[in-house]
């Protein structure tokens, strides 16, 4: 991911209604942020396709996420929006990612593709979306060898999972995997924990994906003043 990173490793991903609420967002994030969509608000592909456009006109990288708490059922559509817009960056189950990144790779298109995986409640573990463990040096290992560059892992739930992301984050940086994104009840209250967990790991980037708590349910829009505020919480780390 080349935006700028806050203290050089952290990048935020908020949800983006239109344009003009990429561009709130990224000012109040100070160019830390990398704006979104989920494939599950767009059943027409086209729409799809034609909202990444929109917003890559005030910034170069859009995440295009599943959606439906990273419901893998969303994993073919965000591959065809992807398909149509060049986004950048994809989110998809780790047992697509491989194949997407490829399938798209064919079409001249080379998003990063994130491989989403769950947290087992055991530190040396996580879950496929199919529901099977697996080891997580043997899954980042895995990861490496299919070109995975970045990992997902959802849903977090505040701080329920930190000590399993921490591990996670641990192995990935000293296997070579450039990224970690977390995501699930991550807010203002919990972000400068989450952060500080990690910030002794040498890896390339660590970008939460923050959705619920920023966005305003009357508008559907993410709230500057929460992105802002969520960036002054961990300028001083």
């Amino acid at each position: 991911m080349q935006n700028q990173k806050l203290h050089d490793f952290v990048l935020f991903n908020f949800l983006a209604k239109d344009k003009e609420n990429a561009k709130k967002i990224l000012e109040a994030g100070d160019g830390f942020v990398v704006p979104g969509i989920v494939a599950a608000d767009y059943e027409d592909t086209a729409a799809g396709a034609k909202k990444v456009k929109e917003l890559k006109e005030v910034t170069d990288i859009i995440s295009i996420g599943l959606g439906g708490g990273g419901n893998p059922q969303y994993a073919e559509r965000v591959v065809e929006i992807a398909s149509l817009s060049d986004p950048g960056h994809i989110n998809q189950p780790f047992e697509k990612a491989a194949y997407s990144r490829g399938f798209l790779e064919g079409k001249g298109i080379f998003p990063m593709v994130n491989a989403l995986v769950a947290p087992s409640g055991n530190s040396g573990t996580v879950k496929l979306s199919s529901g099977t463990e697996m080891n997580v040096e043997t899954l980042v290992e895995m990861a490496v060898e299919i070109g995975i560059e970045s990992i997902k892992f959802m849903p977090l739930n505040g701080e329920e999972h930190l000590e399993e992301l921490v591990y996670l984050t641990q192995v990935a940086a000293q296997k070579g995997i450039r990224g970690i994104e977390p995501a699930g009840g991550i807010s203002s209250s919990n972000i400068k924990t989450i952060i500080q967990a990690v910030s002794h790991i040498d890896i390339e980037f660590f970008m939460p994906h923050i959705f619920g708590s920023t966005i305003d349910k009357d508008t559907g829009k993410t709230k500057p003043a929460e992105v802002e505020k969520i960036i002054k919480s961990v300028e001083g780390l």
